[in-house]
């Protein structure tokens, strides 16, 4: 008799990962064992010309690339456009514990970025919320970690860390950098995948910047499998783009219609669309070796689903069973 495998209990720690098998990056006496770079130089100069401080240009230990320690005026220093709307409470609870402890201690990530006719000089990717603290509290100056290039400004979600970030949040993030990086240069979708961290969520930022209470965590898991990232530049991309989220926006209208028809018959339940979203899932009993659906064709196949739902066949012990996550 065949011996049954342990189903591993999805509750279950997960294991750490492994120490590396040998050392890497640079050791504490090196880091400020080489002459920096020119374009490090012209940094530090151009911080002095901006009225800051350079504390010391080393480089970082793991990547071995230069980083430059510095005190910056804090009015020429701003967010990123592109980034998630501040939290006012995660805002009020930095300034009361620094207004507390009478410390900053830790320094925001900025990139060097003249902004015409503005006084900013500085966007922080990663410092949204300690900043607007240290404005508030009157401060005349903010300690950064200046990153010499440029394109640091757009791998925010990789760096920012501060508040963990909804979906809703991810994607609008996602959206306004590709509208940016869109009209620098032709580079592909591809070639943003750090930046960008899922095609999904450049299709979910369509639809949020279109419609601000749409519910994209009843369709994230769905996407996540069927939307890939494009071959193509970003500016050719982007009407793609704005027709796939066309596409579920057109299918969301018919989910809708369907939970509220299911809450017309007393059914109420925080897992409704979720519950109807699973039942239209062309890809929810697929087999793993079948040739896979593209975006199109998931969204084609949902919505021929969606229209056929009977509602009238649904009963309270089917969501009972369905369980799953509310939408965001």
């Amino acid at each position: 008799m065949a011996e049954r495998k342990t189903k591993k209990r999805s509750g279950a720690p997960r294991k750490r990962r492994k120490l590396a098998g040998q050392s890497t990056g640079l050791g504490a006496k090196e880091v400020l064992s080489a002459a920096a770079p020119a374009n490090v130089a012209e940094l530090e100069e151009a911080i002095a010309n901006d009225g800051g401080k350079v504390l010391a240009a080393y480089r970082e230990p793991f990547g071995s690339r230069w980083l430059v320690m510095a005190a910056l005026p804090i009015e020429k220093v701003e967010p990123t456009p592109y980034q998630r709307n501040l939290s006012d409470a995660h805002a009020r609870k930095l300034e009361t514990v620094i207004a507390k402890l009478g410390r900053y201690l830790d320094p925001i990530i900025v990139v060097r970025k003249e902004i015409g006719g503005s006084a900013t000089r500085y966007w922080t990717p990663n410092g949204n919320h300690r900043l607007s603290a240290m404005k508030t509290l009157g401060a005349k100056s903010i300690a950064a970690i200046v990153v010499p290039e440029t394109s640091a400004a757009y791998q925010i979600l990789a760096l920012n860390t501060e508040k963990a970030h909804n979906l809703r949040e991810r994607a609008l993030e996602v959206i306004k950098m590709y509208q940016e990086l869109a009209t620098l240069d032709e580079a592909t979708e591809e070639s943003y995948e750090l930046e960008f961290e899922e095609a999904a969520l450049i299709t979910l930022g369509h639809c949020y910047l279109e419609r601000g209470r749409f519910t994209g965590g009843a369709y994230h898991p769905i996407l996540k499998r069927a939307d890939g990232f494009l071959k193509k530049s970003l500016n050719a991309a982007l009407a793609i783009r704005q027709a796939r989220a066309k596409s579920l926006l057109a299918l969301d209208d018919i989910v809708v219609k369907k939970v509220d028809a299911l809450k017309a018959r007393g059914l109420t339940s925080p897992y409704l669309k979720s519950f109807v979203v699973a039942r239209i899932n062309p890809l929810r009993f697929r087999p793993k070796d079948a040739s896979p659906l593209s975006f199109d064709e998931v969204m084609d196949r949902m919505s021929n689903s969606a229209a056929k739902l009977n509602v009238e066949k649904i009963k309270i012990g089917d969501l009972a069973r369905s369980g799953g996550a509310p939408e965001d």
